[in-house]
């Protein structure tokens, strides 16, 4: 909304530096130090809220090394995260761009299938929460949503190279111009269902490629893979962030490392000069991403000063879930899901550690009678707390693989 007051201003009335409002760095910069600042401000004073409604966590008895102490920790701190994110994001954002809008409908969306479960585990005292097929329901629902607006919306596309006489004969298909070394090219958005392929030269890959076999209009039909592969991707990253949410500050500081790889991935494939040197997919309107990315990193790091250990607050699932989906939905939005098993690689650990104890459990259970097991508990950094490392050091050393599994991923912009 700030934006447009300030547009407005500088419009009409030639406002002193009212115009700065109109660069995308200035007000993702803003929306950084606001969103921390809020995430600050507010935390304290709903912790003593929590607090007094004895909204605490339950602790399993899983017998580790400080488990007693935390009973009783305020949970569903989610709410400081959603809010210092969405507030930043409607004052500086333009609201009319279609990727704000995808990614608010994304953050209140998972946000409330978590608020609902912590919900029901704090107030209705079932530890058991909300049944996992309905959390996966509402995942799927937000997956078909997002798959909707980025397939259908008419202002998400790309900016490709296509030939001049391919404008002018809707008919014609680009294989007709591709071995003729007089075709002219001219740079035109389209409605394309393009992706990257990090570490690949030529490294773009059509989900409508998946239905060649359909015939020759099978362009026409790329919803019905690119659709299902978002739900996937939304369901498994936002499951992987819930999953990592185990001790104080690990799915917090996380999602702040990736979000800022998000950010860089996501500026540089929306500027015309970078994607151009980079020689990657230019992608008009999704530089706007870098005052939600601004945002979602404050209110990150913010909420970190109280869940940090010893945590003074738990995000619940309202935060975890909201955490992994929106990463989910950004990764999908700039055209780099491909990226995220890298980028998103300590989630990725964690949901495998999990599946891998599980299985082998059933397995070894059937076919010796007992069922044996992998880790010493899992997810895995739950292992290394059974080896008796301190949480601190578990968390640092995970940030510190995050740290390194970002940088790769930005560098692959050029590593191909």
């Amino acid at each position: 909304m700030l934006y447009y007051l300030f547009e407005y201003l500088n419009h009409h009335f030639d406002f002193p530096g009212a115009g700065v409002f109109k660069y995308i760095s200035f007000r993702a910069s803003l929306a950084f130090i606001a969103s921390l600042l809020f995430a600050l401000f507010i935390g304290k004073r709903l912790i003593v809220v929590l607090q007094n409604k004895q909204v605490g966590e339950t602790i399993r008895d899983l017998g580790l090394e400080g488990e007693a102490q935390k009973k009783g920790t305020p949970t569903m701190g989610g709410l400081i995260i959603l809010a210092a994110l969405l507030l930043p994001t409607v004052l500086l954002a333009r609201l009319d761009n279609v990727y704000i809008i995808t990614m608010i409908i994304t953050a209140v969306w998972c946000g409330m299938i978590g608020f609902i479960d912590d919900y029901i585990k704090v107030f209705k005292k079932d530890k058991a929460g909300l049944a996992g097929r309905f959390k996966v329901m509402g995942q799927i629902g937000l997956g078909l949503i997002v798959g909707c607006i980025l397939y259908f919306n008419q202002f998400v596309v790309v900016r490709e190279k296509v030939p001049a006489a391919l404008i002018e004969n809707l008919s014609a298909f680009p294989a007709d111009f591709a071995n003729n070394p007089t075709t002219t090219y001219v740079a035109k958005d389209v409605k394309s269902t393009i992706t990257t392929i990090p570490f690949i030269k030529g490294h773009e890959f059509d989900y409508a490629s998946l239905l060649k076999w359909t015939g020759k209009n099978y362009r026409d039909y790329a919803w019905l893979a690119f659709i299902p592969i978002v739900i996937f991707i939304i369901t498994a990253v936002s499951n992987g962030a819930n999953i990592t949410d185990g001790i104080d500050g690990l799915a917090t500081g996380t999602s702040a490392i990736i979000g800022s790889a998000l950010a860089v991935l996501a500026y540089v494939s929306g500027n015309t000069v970078f994607a151009n040197y980079l020689n990657i997919m230019y992608l008009p309107n999704v530089g706007e991403l870098m005052v939600f990315s601004g945002a979602f990193i404050g209110a990150c790091v913010g909420f970190l000063w109280y869940n940090s250990y010893p945590a003074q607050v738990f995000m619940g699932d309202t935060g975890s879930l909201a955490l992994g989906g929106i990463i989910a939905a950004f990764a999908i939005s700039i055209r780099k899901e491909f990226l995220i098993p890298i980028l998103c690689g300590i989630f990725l650990i964690e949901n495998i550690s999990v599946i891998m104890q599980v299985a082998y459990f059933k397995y070894t259970r059937k076919k010796y009678g007992e069922g044996r097991r992998i880790f010493r508990m899992s997810p895995l950094h739950h292992h290394y707390q059974k080896l008796n490392y301190h949480e601190s050091k578990i968390v640092t050393r995970f940030w510190i693989i995050g740290i390194m599994l970002a940088a790769l991923s930005v560098i692959t912009l050029k590593l191909r």
